[in-house]
């Protein structure tokens, strides 16, 4: 999830303000103590932390909720640790979720997050050959650390500047045309308007339909591809509310 979104999604929430530090070598490297002095303390004046049980800071992960209270007394923080949030046995972690949209599973991290997966990206040129197969298609290109789901074809939702759009989603490396490098591209359902290239695009993963097969022809892609917008019509409302 790109930080815009993640800093949309905590908005709603109701967070105030939203500080994001940079992770980088050097600052991998600073000590616990220095962090909650200049961090905590200094930067965003805290007087109470609260972090999940399991949470670690600075250097070699020394800063833990048992160290935290010490090293935050001088200044008069206080800091308590919240119990780590469990859903039917399975706990809800950012890694239980990633290694779900690994596999293309698209219900945990749904009701882990309680919201669908969405990919965030630009629209780049592709090959053309969903407009001369009659499913003209938004090639994605997306940030690279972003998380693809696992490869196959998906029904969802795709977001362009406020209007939304049933959208059926390739995840893959069109095998029938050879393979290529793992991309994601989109066919907007109904979607008439402007040329969407260089345009930002969010897709939304509401269902998988089935892996990506490598066809003996044409004709038999072509075929697939019709089921699978037929199979999102029936999965995605004609004018959806939310990505």
């Amino acid at each position: 999830t790109t930080v815009e979104r993640k800093a949309s999604i905590i908005e709603r929430s109701g967070i105030d303000v939203l500080m994001v530090l940079a992770f980088t070598a050097e600052f991998s490297r600073v000590p616990a103590e220095d962090f909650v002095r200049d961090v905590l303390e200094g930067g965003v004046h805290a007087t109470h932390a609260v972090m999940g049980e399991n949470f670690t800071f600075g250097h070699k992960a020394a800063g833990t909720i048992a160290t935290l209270p010490g090293m935050g007394a001088p200044y008069g923080l206080t800091a308590e640790g919240v119990p780590l949030l469990e859903l039917g046995g399975r706990r809800v972690s950012s890694s239980s979720v990633r290694e779900a949209l690994a596999r293309g599973d698209l219900a945990w991290p749904l009701q882990a997050l309680g919201r669908r997966f969405v990919l965030d990206g630009e629209v780049i040129s592709g090959h053309g050959r969903g407009r001369g197969l009659g499913y003209p298609t938004a090639n994605l290109r997306t940030w690279p650390r972003l998380l693809l789901p696992g490869q196959g074809i998906y029904a969802g939702v795709a977001e362009h500047r406020g209007r939304r759009f049933a959208a059926a989603i390739d995840v893959g490396t069109n095998p029938t045309f050879g393979v290529e490098p793992l991309h994601v591209e989109a066919f907007l359902l109904d979607f008439e308007g402007q040329e969407l290239r260089g345009e930002p695009l969010a897709v939304s993963f509401w269902e998988r339909l089935r892996d990506e097969v490598a066809y003996a022809s044409v004709e038999e892609l072509v075929a697939a591809i019709a089921g699978d917008v037929a199979r999102t019509r029936e999965i995605v409302p004609s004018e959806p509310t939310a990505p």
